[in-house]
C-alpha cells in the first residue's frame, strides 16, 4: 500500500533504526552523570549534535535537541520575544506558517503582544518586500517558513533574511519540511525543524540559536541543553535523529531530481485525466516531492477515503471534512480552491509504478464521489431568468458550489446567480469556481442570514 503523506511523517529511515538499535544498548544513562555509563551516554550526545549542527549549518553549541518540532518553534518564539523585549513586542509571521508558529503568534498576542500576518501570492510566496515593509520599529522577531508544509512553494528566506538583518531583527526559521532536501540559505537567527519529517523517529525537535541572538528562555531554570529544553532527552531517539539526517542528505540531491521528475508527471496528468482540477502552489520554486491539487464538487474526506481504500494513503488541506467547516489556513491566504483537495507527498524510493497506478485510480475515485454527490445529473438548463437567487443556507461544502453550476445554465450570458449560504468556505470556494470555469465573481454581502455570493454568466 503506497504511502503517499511524508510531509506528515515520514516512514523510519534504515538508518534510524540501526542507530535506535544500538544506542538503546550504549546510550540509556544520564549524559550529566560522570560515571563510565554517563560518560558513554555523554559521547553519543554530543556525537550526534555535531552531526546535526554539521546538517544545519550551525555550531554545536548554538543546537539543542527539544521533545518536538512544535516545542522547537514555543521554545524559539518565546525566548527571542522575552530576551528582546526592551525593542518591543511585535511579531511578524506569514500568512502561511506552521499551525505551531501560529499558535505561539496566538499566545503572544494573549500576553499583549501584537502580530502583524504578511500575506502571501497565489502560490503561497510571501514578497520580499511585503516582509521588508512590515519590519517596522519595535519588531522583536520575525517568522518565516522555509516550504510551506500544505503546497510545497520554497519561501525566499535568503531575501528576507537580509532585509531582517538590516533592520536588526532576528528571523526564525521553520524548516521542518526542507530541512532533510538540504541546509537553509540566508542569514537566519533562529531555526527548528522535527525528525519525523525526514525519517527520524517522532519526539525529536532541533533548535539552533546563533550566538548573538538575545534569547532568554522561559520556564523554571534547568540545566540541559543550555536551559532551553528540561528535562532528561530520549537520547537514543537523538542518536537516532542525527543519523537519518546525515544518511538522508547524503543522497539528497539524487533523489531531490528523481522524485521532482515523479511529481512534475502528477502535476501535467492530474489535470487531463481529471476534469476541474487546480493545480495549487509554486510550479518552480517548490519542494521535489510534494504536490497538492484541489478538485471541484468534491468532498474531501470522502475523497481521502475513496483513496485509502484503493490502496493510497494522502493527506488533504481541504475544508470538506467532518472535523472542521473551516478551509486551511494556507488555501484562504492563497485565494485558491480548497474543496476536494488533495495533498501527496512521496517517500524516498517511491517508483514510477507506484505513481502511475495512483493516476490510474484518481480519476474513478473523483468521479465516484462526484457522481454520489449529484454532479453527473447537472443538466444544460435553458436560461429562464436574467438573475436567479439560490438559497443554499445550511448545505456543506462543496454542495454550494454544485448548487452555483446546476443554476449557472438557468441565465442568460450577463445575467446573475447569487448564492445565499452560511457555510464560510463559501468566500473561498465561489470565486475559486468562478475563476476556473470563466465567469465573474461580482463580490459578498452580508445578510441577516448567511453571505450572498454573487456571480456574472460570461459564456
Amino acid at each position: 500500500m503506497p504511502y503517499f503523506d511524508t510531509a506528515s511523517a515520514a516512514p523510519l529511515h534504515p538508518v534510524a533504526r540501526q542507530a535506535l538499535q544500538a544506542s538503546l544498548d550504549e546510550g540509556w544513562a544520564d549524559p550529566a552523570r560522570l560515571y563510565r555509563e554517563g560518560r558513554r551516554a555523554r559521547l553519543l550526545l554530543d556525537a550526534a549534535r555535531e552531526a546535526a549542527a554539521e546538517a544545519v549549518g550551525c555550531r554545536a553549541d548554538e543546537l539543542v535537541f527539544t521533545p518536538s518540532g512544535t516545542h522547537a518553534v514555543h521554545t524559539g518564539v518565546a525566548g527571542v520575544l522575552a530576551g528582546r523585549r526592551r525593542v518591543g513586542g511585535r511579531l511578524v509571521v506569514s500568512a502561511v506558517e506552521h499551525s505551531s508558529v501560529l499558535q505561539a503568534a496566538q499566545a503572544h498576542e494573549a500576553r499583549g503582544g501584537t502580530v502583524a500576518l504578511v500575506p502571501v501570492a497565489a502560490s503561497g510566496a510571501v514578497a520580499a518586500a511585503d516582509y521588508g515593509a512590515a519590519l517596522l520599529p519595535g519588531t522583536a522577531l520575525a517568522c518565516l517558513q522555509s516550504a510551506n508544509h500544505e503546497v510545497g512553494t520554497v519561501q525566499p528566506v535568503a531575501d528576507v533574511a537580509d532585509l531582517c538583518a538590516a533592520a536588526g531583527v532576528p528571523l526564525l526559521v521553520d524548516a521542518a519540511q526542507s530541512l532533510g532536501w538540504g541546509p537553509v540559505e540566508g542569514a537566519w537567527s533562529v531555526l527548528t525543524a522535527s525528525a519525523h519529517k525526514w525519517g527520524g523517529p517522532p519526539g525529536v525537535g532541533l533548535l539552533a540559536v546563533r550566538k548573538g541572538v538575545r534569547f532568554s528562555p522561559q520556564g523554571p531554570a534547568d540545566e540541559r541543553e543550555s536551559g532551553r529544553s528540561p528535562g532528561f532527552g530520549n537520547l537514543p531517539a537523538v542518536v537516532a535523529a542525527a543519523a537519518s539526517l546525515r544518511a538522508v542528505r547524503a543522497d539528497a540531491d539524487a533523489e531531490a531530481a528523481r522524485l521532482r521528475v515523479l511529481v512534475d508527471r502528477i502535476r501535467r496528468r492530474v489535470v487531463r485525466l481529471v476534469p476541474d482540477v487546480e493545480v495549487v502552489g509554486d510550479a518552480d520554486r517548490r519542494l521535489p516531492h510534494l504536490v497538492t491539487f484541489s478538485c471541484l464538487y468534491v468532498d474531501g474526506e470522502t475523497l481521502l477515503h475513496e483513496l485509502d481504500r484503493a490502496g493510497f494513503s494522502v493527506s488533504s488541506g481541504s475544508s470538506c471534512t467532518s472535523s472542521t467547516l473551516t478551509p486551511s489556513h494556507v488555501l484562504r491566504a492563497m485565494g485558491v480552491l480548497s474543496e476536494g483537495n488533495v495533498r501527496v507527498s512521496l517517500p524516498r524510493g517511491t517508483t514510477a509504478e507506484e505513481v502511475n497506478a495512483f493516476l490510474e485510480v484518481l480519476p474513478g475515485a473523483v468521479a465516484g464521489v462526484r457522481e454520489r454527490l449529484g454532479v453527473a445529473e447537472v443538466p444544460a438548463a435553458a436560461p429562464v431568468a436574467e438573475s436567479v437567487e439560490l438559497d443554499a443556507l445550511g448545505l456543506r461544502c462543496p454542495q454550494p458550489v454544485i448548487e452555483l453550476a446546476r443554476a449557472i445554465g438557468t441565465v442568460p450570458v450577463g445575467g446573475t446567480v447569487t448564492v445565499l449560504s452560511d457555510d464560510e468556505v463559501a468566500g473561498l470556494d465561489v470565486p475559486a469556481w468562478c475563476g476556473m470555469r470563466g465567469h465573474a465573481y461580482l463580490g459578498a454581502a452580508e445578510r441577516p442570514v448567511g453571505v450572498a455570493y454573487t456571480v456574472r454568466r460570461l459564456h
